[in-house]
Parts: C-alpha cells; sequence; structure tokens
C-alpha cells in the first residue's frame, strides 16, 4: 500500500497522535528549544520511538484480544487477592494524572484565543468556560468523531505552518544532529526533560488506543495495517514536536529571546509570517487543545469503565459522567489564576512520572500467554519495553534526588 494511501486510512494512531500533539507539545517543546536550544531534541526523538514501541503493544492487545487494556488487567486480575488495591492505584493515578493534563489543554487553548482576540482582562476566564461547555457538549452527545477530524486537520496545516518556518529559518544542522543523538541534561532542564517525555509518551493514551484499535479493526491478519498506523501517525506527530523545537532553537534561543507568556511563542513564526504570527499560534493552540480536551476524558472514561466492567463504552452514562468530571475538574484548576505555561509544564511533568505506572501494568499484559497467545511481546519487545520503562523510571527518581538534595 503507498505511503499516500496510508495517510488517507490513517486510524486510531492518528487518534493517539493528535492526543498529544496539544498545547503540551507545542509548549514544551518550544520551552526546550528557546531556554536549551537543540541540546534536548534527543529526548523529543526517544519519546517519539519510545511511544511507537509502547503504543504497538497497547494496538496489538486491542487487535488481538479485542479489549482495552482496562479491561485487559481487569481479566488477569480478577481473581487476585490484590485487585482492588491495583485497580485503585490506576484509576487513582490516571484520573488525577489526566485532571492535570486537561487543566493544561484547557489552559493551552484558551491562551490560543487570547493570542487571537489581543489582552482582555477576563479574556481567559470566559475562553475556559466557553471551551468546558463546548467540550462538555461533545462529549456528551458522543458527537465528537465528526469535530475531531476537522481538529486534525487544523493540527495539520499548523505542521506546515513550522515545516515552512523550519525551513525558512535555516537552523544549525551539525547542532541539530548532534542534539538528536548525544543525549545531555544541563543544569535545570531534568524537569523539561521529564515533561518533553511526558507530552509525547502519555500514559492515558496507553488505554485509548487498544479500545479505539477494537473498535476499527476485528481481524488478526490486520495487524501489519495497525502497526502501519501507529508508526505513520505517531511518527509525524515526533516530527511535529522536533520541528517546533528545532523551530523555536533557531529563531528564539540563537537570538537570547525569552518566553514569559504564551503569545511569546508566536516569535518562532515572525520570519515567515510576521505580524499574522500570533494569530497563528492562537489558532493552532486553540486547535491543538480543543483535541485533545476531548480526548484526554474519553481516555479515563475507559480505564474506569473497563476496569469496573461497565457496558456501551461512551454511550454508557456512567463512562460520560466520568469523562465529564475530568473536565471540569481540569477547568477549575484552570480558572485558579496559575499562569497557563505553569499549568501546562506541570501537567506534562505528572504525565512523565505517571509513565511507568502505565507501562509497568502494559509490559505485564502483553506477556500474559493466557491473554495473547502467539501475539505476546516477543524478547526484543521487551528489551524494547524495559528500556523504555527504566529510563523514565531513572529520570523521576534523578529528580526526586535532586529535590530532596541528595544529587
Amino acid at each position: 500500500m503507498s505511503l499516500i494511501k496510508r495517510l488517507k486510512e490513517l486510524g486510531p494512531g492518528a487518534l493517539v497522535a493528535a492526543a498529544f500533539v496539544g498545547p503540551g507539545t507545542v509548549t514544551t517543546s518550544t520551552l526546550s528549544g528557546a531556554n536549551y536550544g537543540y541540546v534536548l531534541i534527543w529526548a523529543l526523538l526517544f519519546a517519539t520511538i519510545s511511544t511507537i514501541i509502547l503504543q504497538e503493544m497497547s494496538a496489538r492487545l486491542g487487535l488481538v484480544r479485542q479489549t482495552g487494556l482496562g479491561e485487559a488487567l481487569r481479566i488477569q486480575f480478577k481473581d487476585s487477592v490484590f485487585k482492588w488495591p491495583l485497580y485503585g492505584l490506576i484509576i487513582i493515578a490516571l484520573y488525577m494524572g489526566n485532571a492535570a493534563y486537561e487543566a493544561g489543554n484547557l489552559a493551552g487553548a484558551a491562551a490560543g484565543v487570547g493570542a487571537i482576540i489581543g489582552p482582555d482582562g477576563n479574556g481567559f476566564d470566559i475562553a475556559v468556560i466557553v471551551l468546558t461547555l463546548l467540550a462538555g457538549g461533545i462529549l456528551f452527545k458522543g458527537s465528537y468523531k465528526l469535530i475531531e477530524k476537522l481538529l486534525l486537520t487544523l493540527v495539520f496545516l499548523m505542521a506546515l505552518a513550522f515545516i515552512a518556518t523550519f525551513v525558512t529559518v535555516g537552523p544549525d544542522i551539525f547542532s541539530l544532529m548532534k542534539g538528536m543523538f548525544v543525549p545531555t541534561i544541563p543544569d535545570g532542564s531534568l524537569l523539561t526533560v521529564i515533561a518533553l517525555i511526558g507530552t509525547t509518551i502519555a500514559p492515558y493514551n496507553l488505554f485509548l488506543h487498544a479500545s479505539a484499535v477494537k473498535s476499527r479493526w476485528h481481524d488478526k491478519d490486520q495487524l501489519g495495517a495497525v502497526r502501519a498506523d501507529t508508526a505513520i501517525a505517531i511518527g509525524m506527530g515526533g516530527l511535529i514536536a522536533i520541528l517546533i523545537a528545532a523551530t523555536a532553537a533557531a529563531s528564539m534561543f540563537a537570538a537570547g529571546l525569552e518566553v514569559q507568556n504564551m503569545g511569546d511563542m508566536a516569535i518562532q513564526f515572525e520570519p515567515l509570517f510576521g505580524s499574522f504570527s500570533r494569530y497563528l499560534i492562537g489558532f493552532g493552540l486553540f486547535a491543538a487543545g480543543l483535541t485533545s480536551t476531548i480526548t484526554a476524558p474519553l481516555a479515563i472514561g475507559y480505564v474506569v469503565s473497563e476496569i469496573l466492567g461497565w457496558e456501551g463504552g461512551p454511550t454508557n452514562i456512567k463512562f460520560r459522567l466520568v469523562a465529564l468530571s475530568v473536565l471540569l475538574i481540569g477547568a477549575t484548576i484552570s480558572l485558579t489564576g496559575i499562569r497557563p505555561l505553569e499549568v501546562i509544564i506541570l501537567a506534562q511533568f505528572a504525565n512523565g512520572m505517571l509513565l511507568p505506572i502505565a507501562a509497568g501494568f502494559l509490559l505485564y499484559a502483553m506477556n500474559q500467554r493466557a491473554l495473547l497467545g502467539d501475539y505476546v511481546n516477543s524478547w526484543k519487545a521487551n528489551i524494547a519495553g524495559g528500556l523504555v520503562l527504566l529510563v523514565a523510571i531513572g529520570l523521576g527518581l534523578r529528580l526526586i534526588a535532586r529535590s530532596a538534595g541528595w544529587l
């Protein structure tokens, strides 16, 4: 099948890519490039490859077993005395992480609206409330798929803008390659590294992907198509993040410019789009934010309903109430007065800290022959997944040690 045809038939992989290419990706990638130049791009490359590895496992589970990850864990632990503590750990950790992530999505989308309409004293709060009502209506009515296609198109247009700007600003290719393949963690950048990984390997996507795949594909012979869908869509999402960081490095870090607010991120577009730049970044943040604002509550709805055995998926009223509660908590957090940049970075950091929990449970499920038969992980897949897990745990422990003054 040709690449063009593959792109036209992108399915759940595009959903996953749209979920992580939100305000968090735009913001953390921009801050990475603006504050540290090219040296942290390796984290985005690592995160992209890691996401493809883990999401392939999730997609394979959804296709072969025709269950979501939450349902698979419920099956595996149904007779265990530890099942309720484990269920509680997964639900609470992901629920809290998604609430923080949702706050970042709403803050980013609202900041995008603010960049378009200009400064206004109450503009941010009003935008958050309107966006919450819009996303809530879409989630409750279940008509999100049509809206999502539109927003995917908008995010794609933003990606084209970054590609064009990347070419225009003329980045230092040697520094870019060095930053991509030589891992370095400068002083003060560890939080940014974890945020870059957390915004790309979003823990909730491991649950969302399996549930989406089982709704799209039903034949094990379609595994090749599932893997291609995963690699192409997520690879494109990772490329967007790398281009954002590289563009910010070339246009902002090189000039010694700092990002003080969301509107400052438009600076990287100015070499190509001039005064229109603030509208472009505002439009992009709004589109990316609203897409992620819809997918994040959907994911936690799947997690809770599958673990607790609720039938009906998104049509179940309990599913919808769980999803809406995440949306409302996220809106409340974003209205507390914390700067949007801080909300988004903290949300990506929370995702990075939660990653080992979700990835650990996924690796466990993918090694259960009773669940997957001959489609269990190969030793190569286990080594790759294990390395991702170890790096995530190591970064988290290093940050904890530094915060405690042990390093």
